[in-house]
């Protein structure tokens, strides 16, 4: 049942319902940032022994509210764009934005405003652990930050420019699993970085497939990400590309002793990734039968990452 509570400014003006900010967080796509975080707090666990419990409680909070944040400014500035206006058609629900600014759920200032507060919450967190750990801190959170401010937002908005999906492989795979694993050993080393491809490749397959329903839009107002570039078929080839290059990281990372053999788990989630696959190739031309492909995808992210996580639980206990 949706949330018909309303929230008042002062001067009695309406803030939404609370179901709909609910909605404007876009909160199915925020484990893509805390997962890399568990990740990389449980490699600092496992192979070093190495854990505040402090730390990973202020990462974990850390990660969740910029990226709430990251989906409003998207949300806002792609609106801004006239990207994600289709709120008369038929939607996948999946893709295209949360549907709060195109419906007139919600005016596009309070939302800015309310990511604006998420990341300056954010700032402030990377800047408590900076003073506590160390200066390598601030660069990661830096490095985030910038990738999801200019996203979308001019001058640069390079995700309209054909790098946004490269920047989100680094930034939902490396710069978040290897900040969280300094935050906890105050050190860098190869095993969180290889490793970390894993979250990086599957987060480079769930934008693609999540651009496929959003062509022609996209085509329209100017967003030329890869898939809007290259056209809905050359999209599911990047999709496969992604999860085959995921799966063999773990695969090989494994094999060659470079993690521990417990990832090899992640590979249990091989044929749910089939099935996104086989529902996507059957139905790229059709964005709403392919919404079954974006939701396996969302299952294949979370459920390999716990699957790795677990593996390196249990290295950790038999160690």
């Amino acid at each position: 049942m949706p949330l018909k509570m309303k929230l008042v400014r002062k001067d009695g003006k309406p803030l939404g319902s609370v179901g709909t900010w609910i909605q404007a967080f876009r909160l199915h796509y925020v484990p893509t940032s805390i997962f890399p975080a568990l990740l990389g707090s449980v490699i600092a666990w496992a192979a070093l022994g190495k854990f505040n419990l402090l730390y990973f409680v202020m990462v974990i909070i850390g990660v969740t509210v910029h990226h709430i944040g990251l989906n409003m400014i998207d949300d806002v500035f792609d609106y801004l764009h006239a990207v994600d206006r289709s709120h008369g058609k038929e939607k996948n629900p999946y893709t295209g934005g949360s549907g709060v600014l195109t419906g007139g759920l919600l005016p596009a200032d309070y939302v800015l405003a309310a990511a604006i507060v998420c990341y300056l919450i954010g700032i402030a967190i990377a800047i408590c652990l900076t003073i506590l750990v160390g200066w390598p801190v601030l660069l990661f959170a830096t490095i985030g930050v910038f990738s999801s401010v200019f996203y979308t937002m001019p001058p640069i908005r390079y995700g309209y420019r054909g790098f946004g999906e490269l920047s989100l492989l680094i930034n939902f795979g490396p710069v978040i699993c290897l900040g969280a694993f300094y935050v906890q050993t105050r050190s860098i080393n190869w095993e969180p970085f290889v490793i970390s491809l894993v979250p990086g490749f599957l987060m480079w397959s769930m934008i693609v497939i999540n651009e496929i329903p959003d062509y022609e839009e996209d085509r329209e107002a100017g967003k030329l990400n890869l898939v809007a570039r290259l056209g809905k078929r050359a999209g599911v080839i990047l999709y496969v590309a992604g999860l085959v290059c995921a799966y063999a990281t773990v695969f090989l990372s494994a094999s060659f002793g470079v993690t521990s053999f417990g990832v090899l788990l992640g590979l249990l989630t091989l044929p749910v990734a089939y099935d996104s696959f086989r529902i996507l190739n059957k139905n790229y031309m059709d964005k709403i039968k392919m919404a079954r492909a974006n939701l396996a995808t969302i299952k294949v992210h979370a459920l390999t990452l716990t699957c790795v996580i677990i593996g390196y639980l249990a290295t950790g206990v038999m160690s």
